[in-house]
């Protein structure tokens, strides 16, 4: 066996999202926090995209095996839902990422004031442009793509479909 790697969040900075493949757990800002106790216990922070995202028991396995292959024999992964994870966490390695991938990367997360959420009755307005030719001309054809939190668009000019990572 090799010898311990003295820092898991390079470790752990390395998985990736098992829905979006192109970035990492860090790239996505759902990597919230490594650190090593004084026993030596690892522990790491995530934090889901939205409540009940089905992915995160596979985000935990992937962090622990991952950890453990590295060496670190005491991994202990946390779910932390304060705060919740906003799509401003996205770093902008990630953006050009998902981009480079053909999704278009959300823009800037709504505002919300402290207290009671108001009640929207209608679809919310969402942009985004092409991540393909660049135009802003795009509909949106599903709220929802292949995952909860992208939708499905397509470009009004050079037609093509594409999934854009909604803002929250």
């Amino acid at each position: 066996m090799s010898a311990v790697p003295t820092d898991p969040r390079t470790v752990a900075e390395q998985v990736t999202d098992p829905e979006l493949p192109t970035l990492t757990l860090a790239d996505l800002g759902v990597l919230r926090d490594v650190r090593t106790g004084d026993d030596g216990a690892v522990v790491v922070e995530i934090t889901p995209t939205y409540s009940g995202c089905p992915a995160m028991g596979v985000m935990r396995a992937d962090l622990l095996r991952a950890l453990h292959e590295a060496g670190f024999a005491d991994v202990d992964v946390r779910t932390v839902l304060s705060p919740a994870w906003t799509s401003d966490w996205i770093s902008a390695e990630g953006r050009r990422k998902l981009a480079a991938a053909g999704i278009a990367p959300p823009g800037s997360a709504p505002v919300r004031p402290d207290g009671p959420v108001p009640l929207q009755l209608g679809p919310p307005r969402r942009t985004a442009a092409c991540p393909l030719c660049g135009s802003a001309d795009t509909e949106e054809l599903s709220e929802f793509g292949s995952t909860a939190c992208k939708a499905l668009r397509r470009c009004r000019s050079c037609r093509e479909p594409f999934e854009h990572v909604k803002e929250i």
